[in-house]
């Protein structure tokens, strides 16, 4: 007993040896750091750094120095995730969007890198005391840019504006000027800057580029051609090149990170955005790779520097952090004073491009490893990302709404095609669910070739071929109730271990523009169907979605009572889901009372005088949702609520959203209510699959303050 006691501290003595144990540790913190930090919310890229530097040798000391020598596997892990990271960034890059503002795009490109080099590099030089080699990388790292905040733009829809265009096409050519710079910064610090240096550099490059841009291509396409069939082998063919490239580029006597970039750039016609190829790479590598990279970051940041007293250190991290975000914000003024855009316009270009994330940390911890950078210079690193992600976040935020507001409102007016309307209702059985099926009948356009999929969402366990069959009986009822209103309907029965995700998985690979459900408090349908909260589902499910409880018959409704928040007609769904809206009230004949503001209401009534859609329509104006309950009206047992609310981050939300929905719940609990969430479907980008840099987490941070402080603020004025 004595030696398994003594056996067992031995394999948990630090810091820890056991490479089995080690791996084990790793993978424990990429799987549950994103998820405690984002409780905190702290977005996952900072959560996983933190971690690093919680375990490493400066840390806890649970995995020491060893490990991240040159020969150590952490070492080797950390390499590949940083060649992934590069390798992703030329392989996600938008090139047609880039061709399109290119005049525009090499002007900001080249503002926002010329600028931040030639301010920083005497600030650096001056003020920081860094040698000539040191204080040029600093400065080219200033440079660098990561879209953070493109998630933000996309939900307000705003992703074809040129400002948006042009901080894409302005990411691409100074990441790329960056990145050439590093290679001459490296090469140099190991020899000098003569002649031969660079006829050896220049030969080298141009033998690097034949190979890249000429032979490995026409390999790709006749691989990818001839062993289509085979999907591992085209993963395993993509990583061979990745690697091979960066073999290649350190022959050439450059950085290997710019030989994974230009493997993307290569690579980026021959794998489209949405193949299952493109899916591997991004999971791969989020999962595994990139997180490994962004642990190493951390193990060899040295936090207690900070605090032993000299104030050098944080002097250091200010005038990092002062200068990026003055440097990007000059950038932008001067693309705006030259083309002569709005100031939204310049606020957008701002928030795109200030957060410093993937090659900034690319670049600095490829100096950090050469010895060209010091440690003060990481840690000052590090503070400088996690603050200016978060002004990218809040800028975006602030400047997104504001460059919508400023829409023509003919632009956001325009009705839902017909190929694009398809209903998707969330239902097991048709006893409890008459009410919603026919609600599916009523809002549905009759003229639609393939209008209305009913999907039936049942767990995945060893039991679950027998509910399938046993779900035909079921099936077949709802069928038979749609026949009765001559509606064409499809019946899906699908497994998943999870029911929310099974739901929105159907409703993306319908394409179903709306997802119907019962949230009936009778019934109880909607915990047995997705077994959380409402949030569960919109967390997952992108899609419209109308919560409905319908308990009482559409024969005793009198008038339909429609509550929209502020900016509710700058949702890019608003269309989608008042068409619907205003089909039942035509076809049950009942008047329309809009609670909204008075922009709102009057969009509301061009709609639907555009559509010819005639009906009995009046307004009563609100500011704020809580406005609803000081409004000299009353509300009938009789009357159809129907509540527009809005998720976290789009252009309609506010605090009051998530506070006005209990309290309207529960003063009208015996009436019916549609409760509806605009979609907030994201536009694919070349960045959106950089999850561990999301900057949601930092909305949802801000958002939080801001119910407290409403909370607060009613106690006083109670």
């Amino acid at each position: 007993m004595d030696d398994f006691f003594s056996h067992v501290s031995q394999a948990f003595q630090l810091p820890l040896k056991n490479p089995v144990l080690i791996f084990s540790l790793i993978l424990f913190i990429i799987l549950l750091s994103p998820i405690v930090l984002r409780k905190l919310r702290i977005p996952a890229i900072i959560g996983l750094i933190i971690s690093g530097v919680i375990i490493g040798p400066k840390g806890f000391n649970l995995i020491g120095e060893k490990l991240m020598e040159s020969d150590g596997a952490m070492k080797l892990f950390a390499t590949i995730g940083l060649l992934y990271i590069m390798f992703m960034a030329g392989l996600e890059l938008d090139m047609k969007e880039f061709k399109k503002y290119r005049t525009k795009s090499f002007t900001f490109g080249f503002l926002t890198f010329i600028i931040p080099i030639t301010l920083g590099f005497p600030i650096c030089y001056y003020v920081l005391n860094l040698d000539f080699m040191a204080a040029l990388l600093t400065a080219s790292m200033f440079a660098t840019h990561t879209l953070v905040a493109y998630p933000i733009v996309s939900k307000y829809g705003i992703t074809k504006r040129p400002a948006v265009a042009i901080s894409i096409g302005g990411t691409i050519l100074t990441d790329t000027a960056v990145l050439i710079i590093l290679a001459i910064i490296s090469s140099a610090a190991t020899g000098k800057l003569d002649a031969d240096f660079w006829i050896r550099l220049i030969s080298s490059l141009t033998i690097f580029s034949i190979i890249m841009f000429l032979l490995i291509p026409r390999i790709a396409r006749w691989f990818f051609s001839k062993l289509e069939s085979e999907k591992t082998s085209h993963y395993i063919f993509v990583l061979s090149i990745v690697f091979f490239a960066a073999f290649l580029a350190e022959m050439a006597g450059i950085e290997h990170i710019i030989g994974a970039f230009v493997a993307g750039l290569v690579l980026n016609k021959l794998i489209p955005q949405s193949s299952a190829l493109m899916n591997r790479i991004d999971f791969i590598g989020n999962a595994i790779f990139i997180p490994f990279f962004l642990i190493s970051v951390g193990m060899v940041v040295d936090i207690k520097v900070l605090f032993q007293g000299s104030w050098w250190p944080l002097v250091v991290a200010g005038v990092l952090t002062t200068f990026a975000i003055f440097s990007k914000w000059f950038a932008a003024l001067l693309t705006q004073l030259i083309f002569k855009m709005t100031k939204t316009e310049r606020q957008v270009i701002f928030g795109l491009s200030t957060a410093h994330a993937a090659a900034t940390l690319a670049i600095i911890m490829v100096g950090y490893q050469k010895n060209i950078l010091s440690i003060d210079i990481v840690n000052g690193t590090i503070i400088l990302i996690l603050i200016t992600c978060m002004v990218a976040s809040f800028v975006s935020e602030n400047a997104g709404r504001k460059l919508l507001l400023e829409t023509p409102d003919d632009e956001l007016l325009n009705a839902p095609s017909k190929r694009s309307q398809h209903l998707l209702v969330a239902t097991n059985e048709l006893k409890g669910n008459e009410n919603l099926l026919d609600l599916s009948i009523l809002i549905t356009d009759k003229s639609v070739s393939n209008p209305i999929s009913v999907v039936n969402v049942l767990a995945n366990d060893v039991e679950a071929e027998k509910r399938i069959r046993a779900s035909r009986n079921h099936m077949d009822e709802i069928i038979r109730h749609f026949s009765s209103g001559e509606i064409k309907v499809n019946t899906i029965a699908t497994i998943d271990h999870n029911l929310s995700s099974g739901i929105a998985r159907t409703s993306k690979e319908l394409a179903a523009d709306i997802v119907i459900l019962n949230d009936s408090n009778n019934t109880n349908m909607f915990m047995r169907l997705v077994g959380d909260e409402r949030a569960h589902l919109l967390d997952v499910c992108p899609k419209t979605v109308f919560f409905c409880q319908l308990d009482k018959s559409f024969s005793e409704k009198k008038r339909i009572v429609l509550i929209c928040p502020a900016f509710a007609d700058l949702e890019n769904s608003f269309t989608n889901w008042l068409e619907r809206i205003l089909r039942l009230s035509k076809e049950l004949k009942l008047d329309l009372l809009v609670f909204s503001t008075e922009i709102t209401f009057e969009k509301i009534k061009t709609y639907s005088d555009k559509r010819k859609i005639s009906l009995s329509m009046k307004n009563t104006k609100i500011v704020e949702l809580e406005d609803f309950f000081l409004q000299n009206f009353r509300i009938e047992k009789t009357d159809l609520l129907v509540m527009c609310n809005a998720r976290a981050g789009s252009i309609s939300y506010s605090i009051n959203s998530d506070l006005f929905l209990p309290k309207i719940e529960k003063a009208f609990e015996s009436n019916d209510k549609i409760l509806i969430y605009p979609s907030q479907e994201i536009v694919e980008n070349a960045f959106s699959t950089y999850d561990d840099i999301s900057s949601e987490a930092i909305s949802k941070g801000v958002e939080t303050l801001q119910k407290i402080g409403k909370e607060v603020g009613n106690i006083f004025k109670k």
